[in-house]
């Protein structure tokens, strides 16, 4: 299998695709409006506790507080540092302390987590503490922490407030376990708690020593700023898209990583030199006329993640709908014919469970997952539906579990939510019809207009034009101390003159051509 990572530096944003055989299979993107904050740590105090959810909202020097649910909480009792990972050695009889730095002495109170399950926890209102962001906010919901630190590097997780060492499950050859162990055991230090990942299989001692003292550099001057601390606030910030998808993303499988970007090839090569020299050359400068996710032939089915019905190769279709508390998928059929029904429901339920499985990755859709299914009289037909997409769900790196289908053919999954899906990253709600709707952001619109205005430059000897906008998106197009429309002039070397028209929708826009004195906003889409 062929695998490639893309990454797409346009006028405001970054978006990166990982492709299979040339299909794409997973993209990332942040909202320019909004700072990345999933795995920042930060020195927080906790403003209110609120026994009847089981929770504590922690002041992080942001605008939002955060959410600190008890089972997130590290304590005495606790052991699931290394969830999902497995243990290299038994663990320590007696564990270090966990508290952090500016801890009050508190006495232990007993709280519950669950239903069934209670927990010691050392907290209380006004107390100091460490928190790192697990979940960025969507909606309403403000984001989400967890006070079990983990710092990674591109081979190694450090975890300072434990002393476990584990391995990835993903590694499987038991003589390179044991090899890792005994790296582990001789050479890193023994007063923190790694992880190596998957990425670490095969490397040198020296590659793994020095990633290890690395994050423990990086975690001694994180205790500095604590230090001088008086007030909650960001301790570390954690890499920015680009690099972080190349540090967790960029394994010795991928064949080749290409960016549209001089400044992001230069950093990237520049990352790569400390950590992984060997990967260097996989890494290529793309400096064609086409954006560069249409000369990768992945942009339409970039386009198909901004669209509610997505189209089967059997001419079913599916539908993604979102509502408060879930997002609802409704299968439907193609043309099929009566005699043939239940093996055309069949074929269309299976094709369907690939894509939607594909699209949930695609549009990082989480919490609770409701898809409608085309009915089946065969109870041997549901249960096949139902392991295909336990094998689909299985490709997923967020945890999802999927239940088997009711009589009514309703198939229930629940994804882990880490930050934003999506539509609401790409779209804010409709000015005009009091959030019944969604438009297009700002942002988007941009990044439309600058694909227009890359492909008149490539075609068009013309060095100037009117562009006709919605007043929704002018005051975005002077916004900065640079404004976007400047930057985007001097990008392009293209004189744009802006004319507001409050008649077209607010994500149209219409270019003119000075010298031709007629509209070609369509000749160059």
């Amino acid at each position: 299998m062929k695998k490639e990572i893309i990454i797409y530096h346009r006028l405001n944003d970054v978006q990166v695709a990982i492709t299979e055989d040339g299909s794409l299979s997973e993209l990332y993107f942040d909202n320019p409006e909004k700072e990345r904050s999933l795995g920042n740590i930060y020195l927080g105090k906790i403003s209110k506790i609120l026994t009847g959810i089981n929770a504590a909202f922690v002041d992080i020097g942001t605008k939002q507080g955060a959410f600190l649910h008890f089972s997130d909480v590290e304590s005495p009792s606790d052991s699931s540092l290394t969830d999902g990972i497995e243990s290299l050695e038994d663990k320590p009889k007696s564990k270090k302390s966990s508290k952090h730095p500016k801890e009050k002495a508190v006495i232990p109170t007993k709280y519950k987590i669950n239903k069934t399950k209670e927990v010691d926890l050392t907290i209380q209102e006004g107390q100091f503490l460490l928190v790192q962001i697990m979940r960025e906010a969507y909606s309403n919901k403000g984001v989400r922490v967890t006070t079990r630190i983990g710092i990674p590097g591109r081979y190694i997780v450090l975890f300072p407030f434990s002393k476990n060492i584990g391995i990835s499950r993903k590694i499987v050859n038991l003589k390179e376990k044991s090899r890792l162990r005994s790296i582990a055991r001789k050479n890193f230090p023994r007063d923190y708690g790694f992880i190596i990942r998957t990425a670490g299989e095969n490397k040198s001692d020296a590659e793994l020593v020095r990633d290890a003292n690395e994050l423990v550099e990086l975690w001694i001057n994180i205790q500095e700023k604590i230090k001088n601390a008086k007030e909650p606030m960001v301790l570390y910030n954690d890499m920015e898209l680009a690099t972080s998808v190349v540090r967790d993303h960029f394994t010795p499988d991928v064949e080749q990583l290409t960016t549209n970007s001089s400044r992001l090839h230069k950093e990237i090569i520049e990352y790569l030199q400390r950590t992984s020299p060997n990967m260097i050359d996989k890494v290529k400068l793309y400096q064609g006329k086409l954006p560069i996710f249409e000369f990768f032939g992945i942009h339409k089915e970039i386009a198909k993640i901004y669209q509610k019905k997505v189209f089967l190769k059997s001419g079913g279709y599916v539908i993604f709908d979102k509502t408060e508390a879930m997002t609802v998928v409704d299968v439907n059929s193609g043309r099929s014919k009566e005699r043939e029904q239940e093996m055309n429901s069949f074929q269309t339920n299976s094709e369907a469970v690939v894509e939607i499985a594909k699209q949930m990755r695609l549009r990082d859709i989480g919490g609770i997952i409701l898809i409608d299914l085309i009915d089946m009289s065969s109870e041997a037909n549901r249960r096949r539906i139902y392991y295909e997409m336990k094998r689909e769900i299985a490709k997923d790196k967020s945890k999802a579990v999927v239940f088997p289908l009711t009589q009514l053919c309703l198939m229930q999954i629940t994804r882990q939510r880490m930050s934003q899906a999506v539509e609401e990253k790409i779209s804010d709600l409709c000015p005009t019809c009091e959030g019944m709707g969604r438009i297009p952001s700002k942002f988007v619109i941009l990044n439309r207009i600058e694909n227009w205005v890359k492909k008149f430059r490539t075609k068009s000897d013309e060095f100037s034009v009117d562009l006709v906008v919605n007043p929704y998106i002018i005051e975005y197009l002077n916004d900065g101390e640079i404004s976007n429309l400047t930057r985007l002039m001097m990008k392009y070397f293209l004189k744009i003159n802006v004319k507001v028209n409050e008649q077209i929708n607010v994500d149209e826009f219409r270019f003119y051509s000075v010298r031709q004195q007629k509209e070609i906003t369509n000749e160059y889409l």
